[in-house]
């Protein structure tokens, strides 16, 4: 019986996917002529990625924008690189965090800051890793205004240059896509149906002020996901767009750091104790446990359908298919993350990026 359980609970983020392929819209449109976008990016130690990023976001088109980039206490040449750009380019701007003030998590406070400095009637945030396509901030702002929507957002095409990454990564559009229902759409209008990613997130500047913007969730580490929840509360829309025509993103290089990063944010997702069990039953049951269940063939036939939905998400977000395979990895690593994120809560340990610790949200 056990193994047509395994065949039965893939059939859930398999036709959930094809609904969510199908329902995944693209940001199209022209926006208006009064539009101005500020493209807002944090950045501490950059150096790598910044000059590349800031290329990209200069370039684009069909509409006006000016570009903002918070260096947050960098001890690289980050703000170095950016105020040499920001002498040949009016547009650009550099500013310099504040001390971090207690019960503020580092990105947010920059965002905030950034946010309170940009002039921009839409304010794009994006990571300094992500290069924007020339049209992606005047297609989203378009794209917010044609559907009265407060928020717009998308993954970025993730480029993957290690098998670390391959069995790492892809887990965003995987959870996105095969277990969200409706895939962020405006449509589902519910805060616990809301989605977003912190790499590409565009927001209409009078719904981001109305609700607090960033300073109403200082304590966040995922601030996408907050702000679009917080969007909703307050009743207006948001919605999650194709992000692969709009922006590309490596966002780590190599297995460690993409351990560490998304260690980081997990506490503020699946790894909770009430959670993490269901989610845990949700993955490894189509994913996992046909392998354990082989030769029989309601194992194989979960597997079919395991390894479909995954090409099928790959292929439509434009990851390597050289990932597909790896995809019990990908499954596998997942579930270790969240669970490691769990433990090492239980045990007081904090969440540490680039320097910085922080332990998890009140009532997490």
């Amino acid at each position: 019986m056990i193994d047509i359980f395994s065949l039965l609970i893939a059939t859930f983020p398999a036709s959930m996917t094809a609904a969510n392929l199908f329902l995944l819209g693209r940001a199209e449109g022209v926006p208006a002529s009064d539009t101005l976008v500020s493209v807002l990016i944090p950045a501490r130690d950059e150096a790598a990625n910044i000059g590349a990023c800031l290329d990209a976001a200069l370039a684009s088109t069909g509409v006006a924008v000016e570009v903002l980039v918070m260096d947050d206490g960098s001890t690289d040449g980050t703000a170095a690189i950016v105020a040499a750009r920001a002498e040949a380019d009016p547009r650009l701007r550099l500013l310099r965090a504040p001390p971090l003030p207690p019960g503020w998590t580092g990105k947010v406070h920059a965002c905030a800051r950034l946010a309170e400095a940009a002039r921009g009637t839409h304010l794009l945030f994006i990571d300094a890793d992500v290069r924007l396509a020339p049209d992606a901030a005047a297609r989203m702002a378009a794209h917010a205004r044609a559907n009265g929507l407060a928020l717009v957002s998308g993954v970025p095409r993730q480029i993957l240059g290690t098998p670390g990454e391959g069995v790492t990564v892809p887990a965003i559009n995987l959870m996105m896509l095969g277990y969200l229902p409706g895939a962020g759409r405006a449509f589902t209008e519910h805060p616990a149906m809301a989605a977003a990613c912190g790499q590409l997130l565009m927001a209409e500047r009078g719904a981001y002020e109305a609700v607090g913007g960033h300073a109403a969730f200082r304590h966040r580490l995922h601030d996408a996901m907050a702000l679009s929840r917080n969007l909703r509360e307050a009743g207006h829309w948001t919605e999650v767009v194709d992000g692969s025509p709009l922006a590309e993103c490596r966002m780590y290089s190599g297995f460690a750091e993409a351990w560490r990063g998304f260690i980081k944010n997990a506490r503020e997702g699946m790894a909770t104790p009430a959670g993490l069990p269901v989610w845990t039953v949700l993955l490894a049951g189509p994913h996992l446990l046909p392998w354990l269940l082989l030769p029989s063939p309601w194992a194989v036939a979960a597997l079919v359908l395991s390894f479909l939905t995954r090409a099928a998400i790959t292929i439509r977000v434009r990851e390597p298919l050289w990932t597909i395979p790896l995809h019990p990895l990908t499954v596998a690593v997942a579930l270790a993350i969240q669970w490691t994120a769990l433990i090492r809560s239980a045990l007081g340990r904090p969440a540490g990026w680039k320097g910085r610790a922080y332990q998890p949200a009140d009532g997490l």
